[in-house]
């Protein structure tokens, strides 16, 4: 089977959207990740400036895509510009290796007309086969990955209502004027996490077009000052997660979840932010946003951490499943020390917002 690969035009989006809703990713619950009503909604909280890229067979259906796209992040607490590559979804007629090397010649292009240092990339634990065509035998024209940190997402039960009190700390819902002074703090403390993304007010406010209002972030404050943020970030406008079966333990208790076909309600905590990794700080604001997604019908809290995050803790309190995976830096050829510089990444631990992957 041959195919050919182009950027994306808009008369391609329905084609996109059914491969989409065709794939299955792997894991105790496995899902459809669907992108309903407009897929490139959902590469564009992925950063500025996304191309989608698609595979299209001889007889001209869609059979592969992957989107890339740009965003600032402190990387050793510095600002750089880097890509990311993901969305990444192919028909299992063509999951040869052919198809993903091609893919990487034309991503190879795009990125000779914009340089960067490097690609952020995930692949969720259990995919054998990314893992293998991406990681561990690349061709060619495949960039290099380097694995830097090991992710977690914990997807929390919402059940009842939990009290929020936090010692000499008050808990306030956000609003259009107090976004300059989150936007400072989250520039502040951002730079303690590798990969963290740089965040403007103007950024922030434009957040609202995907869903996430002012109101709906959470500002700790000792002494008026902001102690530490976290956002409760429902995407299922244009974010769809689908239950397609269980596997492992599981299994047994399948009869007792969302049954197949079923679309998870779920949201994302996002924009976490604590100064000084203040745990009871960060407890108390991810209460006051379980609190709210409760309110809202949220079933599944989505929260992201590296595994060496001294916040991980408090999360894993609550009832929750954990979805592993790898997070990844790739560049191209002739990018010396994964093309950011002279100097590896520190000993930071790492925080990708879930919500922008």
């Amino acid at each position: 089977m041959n195919a050919s690969i182009e950027l994306a035009q808009p008369q391609d989006d329905e084609g996109v959207r059914r491969l989409a809703r065709s794939q299955v990713m792997p894991g105790r619950v496995r899902l459809s990740y669907c992108r309903e009503p407009e897929f490139s909604i959902g590469c564009a909280i992925t950063g500025s400036d996304h191309q989608i890229l698609i595979a299209r067979s001889e007889e001209g259906e869609i059979v592969g895509v992957a989107c890339r796209s740009v965003r600032r992040v402190f990387l050793n607490g510095l600002e750089q510009r880097i890509g990311y590559l993901g969305q990444l979804r192919i028909d299992e007629r063509y999951r040869g290796r052919w198809l993903v090397s091609r893919g990487f010649a034309m991503l190879e292009q795009l990125h000779r007309a914009d340089p960067l240092p490097a690609y952020l990339a995930s692949i969720v634990d259990g995919n054998r086969e990314a893992t293998g065509v991406l990681v561990e035998k690349p061709r060619r024209r495949t960039p290099s990955f380097r694995e830097t940190a090991r992710y977690l997402t914990l997807a929390i039960w919402i059940g009842r209502a939990k009290p929020v009190a936090v010692q000499g700390v008050e808990i306030v819902a956000g609003s259009d004027d107090q976004l300059d002074e989150v936007a400072r703090f989250l520039g502040h403390e951002g730079p303690r996490r590798q990969l963290s993304s740089v965040w403007t007010a103007d950024a922030l406010r434009d957040l609202q077009q995907f869903g996430l209002n002012p109101s709906d972030i959470r500002i700790a404050r000792r002494q008026g000052a902001i102690a530490g943020v976290l956002a409760l970030w429902d995407q299922s406008a244009f974010k769809q997660s689908i239950v397609r079966g269980y596997t492992g333990w599981l299994r047994p208790v399948a009869p007792i979840l969302p049954r197949p076909g079923t679309q998870l309600r779920s949201a994302y905590a996002a924009l976490a932010c604590v100064a000084d990794d203040d745990a009871a700080v960060f407890d108390g604001l991810l209460r006051d946003i379980y609190n709210l997604a409760q309110v809202r019908g949220v079933r599944h809290l989505l929260v992201g951490f590296d595994s060496r995050d001294p916040l991980l803790g408090a999360a894993r309190r609550y009832r929750h499943l954990v979805y592993p995976s790898r997070l990844y830096l790739a560049t191209f050829a002739n990018q010396p020390c994964g093309g950011l510089g002279r100097e590896p990444l520190d000993a930071r631990p790492t925080y990708v917002d879930i919500a922008t992957l």
